[in-house]
C-alpha cells in the first residue's frame, strides 16, 4: 500500500506563485466598451458569477461596461431574500445581487430582457433589482451590434 509522506496542508501557507503575472495588465483606452451577456440560470454553476466579477473587473479598467441579461439570465437580476426580500437564507444566497448593485455603483449599466422576465419567468419590472434597465426583446440583438460595431469587448455567458 502506498505510504503519504508529506505533510498536511497548513492555513495560511502558498501553493502556487499568485504574485507573478504573465501578461501585461491591460487597461481601456478612452472610449472602449465592453459587453457582458448573460444566458444562464442563477444559481445553476460558477460561470453567471464569475462573469459578473469579470464585468466587474472590465469597468475597473476603463471599459464603459455593459451587462446584458436575457433568457434565463434575467433570472441574475430579479430581487430575492428568504424570509424576506434582501435577506440572505444562507451564506452566498445574495451574491449575485450583491455583485450587480456594486458593479452598478461603480458606474455599469445592466439590461434586463422583458419577454425573458414575464413569458418565460413570470415577472414584472418591479421585481428586478433597482437601476436595472428593462429592455425590448427586440433591443437584445441591438446592443450586441452596436458593441460590435464599436468594437467592443464582448463576453458571452452560456449554460446549457
Amino acid at each position: 500500500m502506498p505510504q503519504v509522506t508529506k505533510a498536511p496542508n497548513v492555513t495560511g501557507e502558498h501553493l502556487v506563485d499568485y504574485e507573478q503575472k504573465v501578461f501585461e495588465d491591460v487597461k481601456a483606452d478612452p472610449g472602449e466598451k465592453a459587453l457582458v451577456t448573460f444566458h444562464t440560470v442563477a444559481f445553476e454553476g460558477s460561470i453567471g458569477f464569475v462573469n459578473l466579477l469579470q464585468a466587474t473587473r472590465l469597468k475597473r479598467k476603463g471599459y464603459e461596461t455593459s451587462v446584458l441579461l436575457y433568457g434565463p439570465g434575467v433570472t441574475l437580476g430579479v430581487q430575492r431574500g428568504f424570509p424576506t426580500l434582501g435577506d440572505e437564507a444562507f451564506p452566498g444566497h445574495q451574491n449575485f445581487n450583491k455583485q450587480i448593485v456594486k458593479f452598478m455603483e461603480e458606474g455599469g449599466k445592466v439590461y434586463a430582457c422583458r419577454f425573458a422576465l414575464q413569458a418565460l419567468y413570470g415577472h414584472g419590472e418591479g421585481a428586478l433589482i433597482p437601476g436595472i434597465t428593462p429592455i425590448n426583446p427586440l433591443d437584445v440583438l441591438d446592443i450586441v451590434l452596436l458593441h460590435k460595431k464599436a468594437g467592443a469587448v464582448i463576453l458571452d455567458t452560456w449554460t446549457l
